[in-house]
């Protein structure tokens, strides 16, 4: 199992058990005994990610070994060729795309980049795009409009990066005018959660026709640490706050803020990511399918009304207490 997570643990006694009867034992005794806590594994592996708590969902959304937008471009696209700069002050490196193939169709490809090493990480600056990261994005989400080409975003980062370097040269703009620029892009845009989906830094590059998760990703206003550290005043009760904010798939599939939830393998899209992009393969071919052929207009019009429709509410009239 790798790098298994602290509720995963009885699986990986598990697994190491027959790992070492196998290594250890060639008997039909043995294979048998191998047999029966193979079946017993499948049986808790089917229980434990059944039933996982919105903060161990957030945990899997975040494992180290989960694809990044590179790794999903590479399995994903073909004749990819990635564009840099923002073209006002450089190239931010926790924000990646360019022009590619989806199965001999044109598209243009945006995400965040995190890092695997520590120094890749620092690199990608953990995945928290600058505004020059943004602004690259729009440069090509304008790019794919001029050639009437449709945009696909993988979202995947913690937040927009909130350093003084940053505001400086107008994080909240840059967002800001991402948002604006996406409610009125003239082409199909399909917007994938694969990993962390947090705050406005996520949501600058999924204003989408369509917004697809995938099954163990989240998408929230702001991390479950800094909710914690706000309500609560103690970043430690962040499992409680995951569990209020409804920032995981089927949470945010119900309240309709997202389409579609895309299947991954057991246990994570990390266990096996020709699977999770085989799964990821079909729902774009189904999505970019949808909406091939549909006029600017209404491709504008409907990506509106979804917006809209979001955050809707009911007030509901409390009876009175008696008295």
């Amino acid at each position: 199992m790798p790098d298994g997570l602290d509720f995963e643990q009885p699986l990986l006694e598990l697994e190491n058990t027959i790992a070492a009867l196998q290594a250890e034992d060639d008997s039909p005794r043995a294979r048998e005994e191998i047999a029966k806590l193979e079946e017993r594994l499948a049986r808790q592996r089917q229980k434990t990610y059944a039933s996982l708590t919105a903060w161990q969902r957030t945990q899997l959304a975040r494992h180290p070994k989960r694809p990044h937008t590179h790794d999903l471009i590479r399995l994903l696209f073909e004749d990819f060729v990635e564009l840099h700069g923002d073209r006002l002050f450089g190239d931010d490196a926790a924000m990646v795309g360019g022009l590619t193939r989806f199965e001999g169709q044109g598209v243009v490809v945006i995400g965040h980049q995190k890092g695997r090493d520590t120094r890749e990480k620092i690199a990608r600056n953990f995945g928290m795009p600058h505004p020059e990261g943004y602004r690259k994005a729009l440069r090509l989400m304008e790019m794919a409009a001029k050639f009437a080409k449709p945009v696909v975003t993988f979202i995947d980062t913690p937040g927009a990066y909130p350093g003084i370097g940053a505001e400086e040269r107008g994080q909240a703009e840059a967002i800001a005018r991402n948002l604006r620029a996406m409610a009125s892009l003239a082409t199909p845009i399909v917007a994938v959660v694969t990993g962390e989906g947090g705050s406005g830094g996520a949501l600058a590059i999924g204003m989408g026709n369509r917004v697809l998760m995938l099954e163990y990703a989240i998408y929230s206003v702001i991390s479950p640490e800094g909710c914690a550290a706000i309500l609560w005043g103690d970043a430690a009760k962040a499992p409680e706050a995951a569990e209020s904010m409804k920032i995981t798939a089927p949470d945010l599939l119900r309240l309709g803020v997202i389409d579609a939830i895309v299947p991954e393998p057991l246990g994570g899209a990390h266990r096996d990511w020709d699977a999770a992009a085989a799964n990821l393969r079909v729902a774009l071919r189904g999505e970019l399918a949808g909406l091939a052929g549909r006029p600017a207009a209404a491709l504008v019009a409907e990506r509106h009304e979804k917006f809209r429709r979001m955050g809707a509410f009911a007030e509901v009239a409390v009876p009175a207490p008696e008295r």
